[in-house]
C-alpha cells in the first residue's frame, strides 16, 4: 500500500508562484508514474501534469509555460512548480501515483489564487 501525501497550498495573489510536494511511502516510487490532478467542486477532476518513471513529461494545454512537474526519487517526492498563478488555477490539487494495475491519491491540498 502507498500512501500519498500533499503540501505547499495555500492562498496566492494572481501572478505569483506556490510549489506543491507529493510524498509517497512506501518502496518502488522510481517505477511509479507520477502526477497532479485538480478539480473544482463540482466539476470533474481534470489532469494537470505526468511524469513518467523516465521524466518524459506531460502537461494541461491551460497550463503549458507556467506549470512544472518534476520528481526526485531519491527523496519519493514529486513537485509541482506553478508560475504565473490564475483565479481559473483555483482548485483543489491531488497527487497520483500509478504502477501497473495499481494507482492511488493524495488527500489533496487547496491552492486559491486571489485576483
Amino acid at each position: 500500500q502507498v500512501q500519498l501525501v500533499e503540501s505547499g497550498g495555500g492562498l496566492v495573489q494572481a501572478g505569483r508562484s506556490l510549489r506543491l510536494s507529493c510524498t509517497a511511502s512506501g518502496n518502488f516510487f522510481s517505477a511509479y508514474a507520477m502526477g497532479w490532478y485538480r478539480q473544482v467542486p463540482g466539476n470533474q477532476r481534470e489532469l494537470v501534469a505526468l511524469i513518467s518513471t523516465t521524466g518524459t513529461t506531460n502537461y494541461a494545454d491551460s497550463v503549458k509555460g507556467r506549470f512544472t512537474i518534476s520528481r526526485d526519487n531519491m527523496k519519493n517526492t514529486v513537485y509541482l512548480q506553478m508560475n504565473s498563478l490564475k483565479p481559473e488555477d483555483t482548485a483543489v490539487y491531488y497527487c497520483y501515483g500509478k504502477r501497473l494495475t495499481d494507482s492511488y491519491w493524495g488527500q489533496g491540498t487547496q491552492v486559491t489564487v486571489s485576483s
